[in-house]
């Protein structure tokens, strides 16, 4: 993301923008992610702040051709806000951690609320059909699932394969809902670290790389474990974490309030969430060691930072703790 502020000549007047601009990484830096489709979450940005409540910044141009930067960008609003930090993670001690309960529990509310305006916009299947995963699978869920198998493969294409990674895939199998729900616009990174707030209420919806269609419940379990697997880390650290923020029970109770829609499985959901970001943390591990920040281990369980998290959860044992 690269900030700049630009200005120019319009009716005798000068102008002045700051803006925020979107870029490709440099695939010689061993992205996260093999695609990164920037027309595509330029689209979404676009539609979803055109057809709901969400603040998503004011999209301003997309550009495809590399000349100008070495690499396709698109450039919208900036907007001023704070943003929970990931390093160190908020749960270690940040302006959220030390808010006091009543605003951790607004700005919970308002973030989750956010989702169901996301999950509601008025787009019709035609319209977000651009956001379909081309994946074998007869429903949404299916073909993301199904994505998620592709990308696992391609992290593991130098052999090291995850035994864990690979019995959450064949737990997803055996307990798949028999009611998946509505489809939606799925955010994809749906978590508060992607939102900046200002007076614990959200300004900004960030970060649509991951964007897709799919059940809220998506979004939902995303954005409750995300929180976990942060707090989890304070709490192995010796630190109180933040005890009660985002609870899984009041998470779910103001999604229903705020969309009508009661969520369902998220003991799937949950453990598809963890699983999703079991394969995004191989990935980051395997990075570290490209660039000689980690050894490669013997286990190719333990570039899984939530591991234990993601076994407890195969066992039914991890949410009986909180």
């Amino acid at each position: 993301t690269l900030l700049f502020e630009a200005s120019w000549v319009e009716d005798g007047a000068t102008r002045v923008q700051p803006c925020a601009a979107r870029l490709s990484p440099d695939p010689a830096a061993a992205p996260v992610f093999p695609v990164y489709d920037l027309e595509r979450q330029f689209r979404v940005m676009r539609l979803v702040g055109e057809r709901s409540s969400v603040p998503v910044p004011a999209t301003l141009w997309f550009e495809p051709d590399s000349a100008a930067l070495g690499t396709p960008f698109f450039v919208m609003e900036q907007v001023e806000g704070l943003v929970p930090p990931d390093v160190m993670p908020y749960p270690f001690g940040s302006w959220l951690s030390e808010a006091s309960p009543a605003d951790q529990r607004r700005l919970q509310d308002a973030s989750v609320r956010t989702l169901a305006a996301l999950h509601g916009a008025d787009v019709s299947t035609e319209e977000r059909a651009f956001l379909e995963l081309d994946r074998p699978g007869g429903t949404a869920l299916r073909r993301h699932v199904a994505d998620l198998a592709a990308y696992y493969e391609w992290v593991v294409s130098d052999g090291a394969r995850s035994p864990l990674i690979e019995r959450a895939f064949r737990w997803l199998d055996e307990h798949w809902p028999a009611d998946e729900g509505p489809t939606t616009i799925s955010w994809g990174d749906a978590r508060i670290g992607n939102m900046m707030f200002r007076d614990f209420e959200p300004v900004a919806v960030l970060d649509w790389e991951m964007a897709a269609t799919g059940p809220v419940e998506v979004d939902l379990a995303w954005m409750i474990y995300l929180h976990r697997f942060l707090d989890d880390i304070a709490l192995q650290a010796g630190l109180p974490g933040m005890p009660g923020f985002m609870a899984l029970d009041d998470v779910a109770a103001t999604y229903e309030a705020a969309s009508g829609h009661t969520p369902q499985r998220l003991d799937f959901f949950t453990l598809y969430a963890a699983l999703r970001h079991a394969v995004v943390m191989s990935r980051v591990a395997r990075r570290q060691v490209l660039f000689g920040e980690i050894a490669m281990p013997e286990d190719p369980d333990d570039m899984i930072m939530h591991r234990s998290a993601l076994e407890q959860m195969l066992d039914g044992s991890y949410w009986q703790q909180f």
